[in-house]
């Protein structure tokens, strides 16, 4: 399973070189996980992620961010905030649930560098990460070793996958062979 953002810029199958049905894809805005909850409503990607885990038993997830992230800017800028929905509210409340990680950033790198754009992307993986790790299904099939989490950034401008290594925060490039994707 991947999990990417909407942007045309990132498609895994062309980044993954893999034919229709290997991969079970879903896209969204920053490519975010929101945390498990049990409201009603209406939860696209947590379905999905059921779906792919509980019935078609995949084997990782990958949560790829990229470079030049639209929704990662605007979680940094706060652009949209306040903004009535249909008119980029929607937007706004979906990347709010990087305020948090946000704030990381601005302490650590200032808000309007590339270095700053770059650690929110990247900050945007690793909160995807944690809340995949809030559902019960991931966390007894971590736990068991049946299902493994991955953390990848993409930038088309140098084209080099970057993996995160979970243990230390960072991202390193896929091709020094430290790593292993798929």
């Amino acid at each position: 399973m991947v999990i990417a953002c909407s942007d045309s810029r990132v498609e895994p199958t062309r980044i993954f070189d893999t034919d229709p049905g290997e991969m079970f894809v879903v896209r969204n805005v920053a490519a975010l996980v929101p945390p498990f909850e049990t409201t009603e409503g209406h939860h696209g990607v947590s379905a999905a992620l059921e779906f792919a885990v509980q019935f078609l038993r995949v084997k990782e997830i990958v949560v790829l961010g990229h470079g030049m992230c639209g929704g990662c800017a605007a979680a940094l800028s706060q652009d949209l905030q306040g903004m009535p929905l249909g008119k980029g509210g929607f937007v706004s409340e979906w990347i709010s649930m990087l305020d948090n990680a946000r704030q990381n950033v601005i302490e650590s790198h200032g808000s309007e560098n590339t270095t700053a754009q770059h650690a929110m992307e990247h900050a945007a993986v690793q909160v995807s990460l944690q809340n995949l790790r809030t559902f019960p299904c991931i966390q007894e099939k971590e736990a068991r070793g049946e299902i493994k989490l991955i953390g990848a950034w993409f930038a088309i401008s140098d084209g080099i996958l970057h993996i995160l290594d979970q243990k230390t925060g960072q991202f390193h490039s896929s091709d020094t062979g430290s790593d292993k994707l798929l």
